[in-house]
C-alpha cells in the first residue's frame, strides 16, 4: 500500500508515518496543499490522508480540484474541523472518510485497510508482478518454470513484498507484520524464510540471482524493481 500523507503540522505527520509504515505500509508525506495537488495529479498512491488547514492550498478545494480532474484515489479527511457542516462538505466534495482529531493510529490503519479492501477488483486474488504470479487465496506461488504452494509464513512475506514492489523492508518491519513480535537482531527467522521461498521456486535451470526478492545487506529485503515488465 502507497499512502500519500498531505499534513503541515509535523508532530502529527511523524506520528502517522511512524504508524503507517511500522503497519507495512509505504507513505510519502506533503506539507502544503499546492505540492499535495501535483503529487495527486500524478496517480501513484493507492489512497490519500488529508488534513484541511493547510499552507497554499486548503484541503476542501485540493480535493475539489482532484474530483474535478477526474481523479478516483480514496480519500480519508484527517482533521481537527470536526462540525458536522464540515463533514458534510467533505463527503460532498468526494471524501471517502473523515476521522476527527486527535485519533487512535490503530483506527486510522484499519480505515485504510477498509476502504483499500473494498475498493480491491475481485481478481486481485491472483496477482502478478515481476515475474511472480501469487494465488491469494490457494498460497500457490508461479515462478518462471516452477509452481509452489507456500506456507502460511512463506506467503505472508512474499505478499507483503509484492504488495510495495522496490520499498526496502528491514528485517525488523518483516518480524513484525509476518512473526507479530519485536526484532531480535540474534535471529535469521528472515533470511531462512527467503531462502524456503527461493528454494521452492528457484530451480536448477535458473539463476538464483535473478529471482526477484532481493537481499539489501545490512537492512533488509526488497522486489527488485529491476524486474518488473
Amino acid at each position: 500500500m502507497r499512502i500519500l500523507l498531505i499534513e503541515d503540522e509535523p508532530k502529527i505527520a511523524s506520528f502517522v508515518c511512524q504508524g503507517l509504515r511500522a503497519a507495512g505500509m509505504t507513505v510519502d508525506p506533503i506539507e502544503d496543499g499546492l505540492a499535495g495537488l501535483n503529487a495527486v495529479l500524478q496517480a501513484q498512491h493507492d489512497l490519500l490522508v488529508l488534513d484541511i488547514m493547510l499552507p497554499q492550498l486548503d484541503g476542501f478545494e485540493l480535493l475539489r480540484k482532484a474530483r474535478s480532474a477526474g481523479i478516483t484515489l480514496p480519500v480519508i479527511v484527517l482533521s481537527a474541523k470536526t462540525d458536522l457542516a464540515d463533514r458534510l462538505q467533505g463527503f460532498d466534495l468526494g471524501a471517502d472518510d473523515y476521522l476527527a482529531k486527535p485519533f487512535f493510529i490503530e483506527e486510522l490503519i484499519a480505515r485504510i485497510r477498509s476502504l483499500l479492501g473494498r475498493n480491491a477488483s475481485q481478481n486481485e486474488d491472483v496477482f502478478s508482478l515481476a515475474g511472480i504470479t501469487l494465488n491469494r487465496l490457494t498460497r500457490r506461488a508461479d515462478w518462471e518454470d516452477r509452481s509452489a504452494v507456500l506456507s502460511q509464513r512463506e506467503f505472508m512475506l512474499l505478499d507483503y513484498l509484492m504488495r510495495s514492489p522496490g520499498y526496502i523492508f528491514s528485517r525488523k518491519q518483516i518480524l513484525q507484520h509476518v512473526w507479530n513480535f519485536n526484532f531480535d537482531p540474534q535471529t535469521n527467522v528472515v533470511d531462512v524464510c527467503v531462502q524456503r521461498i527461493k528454494k521452492k521456486l528457484v530451480s536448477t535451470d535458473n539463476s538464483t540471482s535473478m529471482f526477484p526478492i532481493e537481499s539489501i545487506r545490512g537492512v533488509g529485503y526488497r522486489i527488485n524493481l529491476k524486474g518488473l515488465a
